[in-house]
């Protein structure tokens, strides 16, 4: 039976000479893979600390890249010392109504102003000319 960490065990292994991640609920020594490692080590560094698994598996891993992980498999994390992930629940907003903003107000009026002010030069020109004859 393999040995079971806490986080709290695991999350003193942080550093470049001794760096132990948590990936799908194992814990692994990877301080030798550090260099190898094709992001580099900061990629691995800031997985620290946590649960990994999110990290490992969005970057799309090979299964050569997963067969290597068991060389360095130390045990199990005990998964109660992990905090639970909360789902991001957006903030609630008021319904937006664009035809009562006064943005929308002042859009119409840069429409409209301009719009009688070149009817009113023409109907000045009408009469003008109108008078004139």
């Amino acid at each position: 039976m393999s040995k079971v960490y806490t986080l709290e065990e695991v999350a003193k292994h942080n550093s470049k000479d001794d760096c132990w991640l948590i990936i799908g609920g194992k814990v692994y020594d990877v301080t030798k893979f550090l260099e190898d490692h094709p992001g580099g080590d900061d990629v691995l560094l800031s997985s620290t600390a946590k649960d990994a698994t999110d990290d490992f598996e969005d970057v799309g891993h090979s299964t050569t890249a997963r067969a290597m992980m068991d060389e360095y498999l130390l045990g199990e994390i005990d998964s109660s010392t992990i905090p639970a992930r909360t789902k991001y629940v957006a903030p609630k907003q008021p319904h937006y109504n664009q035809d009562k903003t006064p943005e929308f107000i002042i859009k119409i009026l840069q429409f409209l102003i301009p719009l009688a002010i070149l009817g009113l030069a023409v109907a000045v020109r009408i009469y003008t000319k109108s008078e004139s004859s």
